[in-house]
């Protein structure tokens, strides 16, 4: 039996072995962790906004959701167990789990949760929000709107329910301004060189960039149509293409960031090391779980790699070569390479922003115990591994 097994059946005995006070459920655990952020890249966290926001005008004029319960939820892009497949009716990986907590102060206590579109949701929806038409109720639209989307960055999540006609307050998806002037001025740079492809040298300066912001925002007006014709796409095909394109530049972006972050990661892994007696099994368990998670990262941040690489060559074929045929064929087939590249990048995000949080922040003082720090990679491991096995599986 491998130690993973090992360790998974002999998991509850150490559980009930823990400190009191300490909840014996990983679930209600993971959920308490996230009580000290507001997201990250597969969580919303409205119950951590509505505690410090809810008094903002913004937060009041323009609510995430209608339904009072819904804005104070926990979205969670989870991570589907072989036991929860059957819950829908077409093969998926991950799901968006809508936790609605007991207590927004104390999210040990747990909560009420569902997964959308998950066999029995409308039914939820009815009983739970008093939803008479389900499919018509604006709340379930942002929801199965979010549910369409690889992760929950905010970049994304923003982008995609403005394009739906869905505009919630600020304080609901807070990118620091830091960040926003860094991807943007990467974005820009990026774009500005097709634009000159389309229109011309004639095309500098500030008309240049006005049309770059254009793209970025989704301002799909006539001044892009030269660049719509030159790629020989219909209005729709376009305004699908760009809106991939857009989600690529942000993940293109996100992963320059990533590898600094993941490669801290690694070696973390490797050093880190908790406090107290460790079983038999745990150490087991560790020993077996460190190397394969480190291999892991690294396969999803090559392939990662390799994905934008395909709009690298399609972009260079365009710009460089005034060859629109690969770029035009890359923004029709973009969806498909958006959303597998955003689960990976979605999934990469979640592990770099808590390890940064709970081990490298203020809190990496206080030490993990073996099992804690077992939890913790498992959490990991289970994310990763449906991206696929690893080269030694």
């Amino acid at each position: 039996m491998s130690a993973v097994a090992t360790y998974q059946q002999t998991k509850g005995a150490f559980q009930a072995r823990s400190d009191k006070g300490k909840p014996a459920s990983r679930d209600v655990r993971n959920l308490a962790n996230l009580g000290d952020t507001a997201s990250t890249s597969r969580v919303l966290n409205l119950a951590a906004i509505a505690l410090v926001m809810s008094s903002e005008k913004d937060y009041v004029a323009k609510p995430f959701f209608r339904d009072r319960q819904l804005n104070r939820a926990i979205l969670i892009k989870h991570t589907l167990r072989s036991n929860e497949r059957d819950l829908f009716s077409r093969t998926r990986r991950t799901a968006t789990k809508i936790v609605m907590p007991f207590d927004a102060t104390d999210l040990r206590l747990g909560g009420r949760s569902v997964m959308v579109n998950q066999v029995g949701f409308e039914a939820f929806c009815r009983t739970q929000f008093g939803i008479g038409d389900v499919n018509s109720h604006l709340d379930v639209q942002v929801l199965r709107l979010l549910d369409n989307l690889p992760s929950l960055d905010p970049f994304l999540v923003r982008e995609h329910l403005s394009r739906n006609g869905f505009k919630p307050g600020a304080c609901y998806l807070n990118i620091s301004a830091h960040d926003i002037q860094r991807m943007i001025g990467f974005a820009n740079g990026e774009i500005e060189q097709l634009v000159r492809t389309a229109f011309g040298n004639m095309m500098v300066g500030g008309a240049s960039i006005k049309l770059a912001g254009k793209i970025l925002s989704n301002e799909l007006d006539q001044e892009l149509s030269p660049l719509r014709q030159t790629l020989r796409m219909s209005e729709e095909e376009f305004s699908e293409g760009i809106f991939s394109w857009r989600g690529f530049l942000y993940f293109k972006w996100r992963h320059e960031e990533l590898q600094n972050e993941m490669r801290r990661v690694i070696q973390g892994l490797g050093s880190y090391q908790p406090v107290g007696a460790i079983d038999d099994q745990v150490r087991d368990y560790l020993r077996e779980v460190r190397p394969r998670l480190g291999r892991r990262i690294a396969k999803a941040v090559n392939e990662v790699a390799r994905t934008i690489a395909i709009y690298d060559r399609a972009y260079h074929a365009l710009t460089q070569g005034q060859n629109p045929g690969p770029f035009r064929q890359f923004l029709l087939q973009g969806p498909k390479l958006f959303f597998e590249l955003g689960e990976t990048i979605g999934i990469l995000g979640h592990i770099s922003s808590f390890w940064t949080y709970r081990m490298m922040s203020s809190l990496a003082a206080q030490r993990l115990t073996a099992l804690e720090y077992a939890d913790v990679l498992m959490d990991f491991d289970d994310s990763l591994m449906i991206l696929g096995p690893d080269d030694e599986d």
